[in-house]
């Protein structure tokens, strides 16, 4: 039997496709090749804990590798973040399911989990950021800016179809954080 780590990557995609409501049991069960009896039996809280834990491994994998090097690396770590970014976005071609949760109808039921991603991205990147050079607050509105560009370039290139307007604004962000911290 398939494993509940082994069903995430399908799950996140399902959501990632549909948001939260309108993923259905039939596109899960479909995506993931498990039966209703068998999803619930690896998610006994349903839908909703089939999305928890997928934002759990979302948070995990941006804590390993762009939340803590950002707070304890050393120089590279802010243009080690634009690496994986692009690298996790797939240059623009995948969107950002904490994104799709936060601004779909079931933005209540993970709201916690949505704001908590979102500040310590910024956090972790204002405190780079300070070590970089930048003032407190400077480097706080970079990071906030910078943060809230990343998610608006994913949305506008996967609208309008062009995954180089993604590359471009990280090319950007990636400047202006050089420029500004040199």
């Amino acid at each position: 039997m398939t494993g509940r780590a082994e069903t995430l990557s399908a799950l996140a995609e399902v959501f990632r496709a549909y948001g939260y409501e309108g993923a259905s049991l039939a596109l899960i069960s479909r995506a993931t090749g498990l039966g209703k009896g068998s999803l619930y039996h690896l998610f006994p809280g349903g839908k909703t804990e089939m999305a928890a834990c997928v934002l759990a491994e979302i948070d995990a994998w941006f804590e390993t590798n762009i939340f803590s090097p950002l707070r304890d690396g050393g120089p590279e770590a802010v243009p080690a973040m634009f690496d994986a970014v692009e690298r996790y976005f797939q240059s623009g071609q995948r969107v950002c399911l904490v994104g799709v949760l936060a601004l779909g109808s079931g933005r209540d039921r993970f709201a916690d989990a949505v704001r908590d991603y979102f500040a310590r991205w910024v956090a972790a990147l204002a405190s780079a950021l300070r070590r970089a050079g930048h003032d407190p607050a400077a480097g706080t509105a970079l990071a906030e800016e910078a943060v809230a560009q990343i998610q608006g370039a994913i949305v506008l290139s996967r609208a309008l179809g062009e995954p180089t307007l993604f590359t471009r604004t990280m090319a950007a962000l990636r400047s202006r954080t050089a420029m500004a911290a040199g």
